[in-house]
């Protein structure tokens, strides 16, 4: 994975993460919009390490496989609490990130 592509992910992830986008729906316990709050601030922190990434390899990898799981947390309460358009706006962002690093991971972090 290269810089630019980082960057375009970052972008995206920022463009998704408005405030006003987080219309949640209310789950039986009435926990969903506390949950997507709180999903929408692990991927700001996510998308904050990753732009601290520095080159070294190591770093980089243990950054990405994080990012990878928080990916999928955040993914599951989307998955979970947002329904339409939205719904299916985020959880291609979050998956598409996830499977991008994924494969950044299986490709350049053999062994670290």
């Amino acid at each position: 994975m290269n810089l630019p592509q980082v960057r375009r992910s970052l972008v995206l992830a920022a463009l998704l993460l408005s405030p006003a986008g987080a219309a949640a729906q209310a789950g039986a316990d009435g926990t969903c919009p506390r949950d997507v709050l709180v999903a929408q601030s692990m991927q700001r922190q996510a998308i904050d390490q990753l732009e601290q990434a520095d080159g070294d390899e190591a770093k980089n990898c243990r950054i990405w496989r994080r990012h990878v799981d928080t990916m999928r947390r955040v993914a599951s309460v989307y998955a979970r609490c947002l329904s339409g358009s939205e719904r299916n706006e985020r959880l291609a962002q979050v998956q598409g990130s996830e499977r991008e690093f994924g494969t950044a991971i299986k490709s350049r972090c053999r062994g670290l």
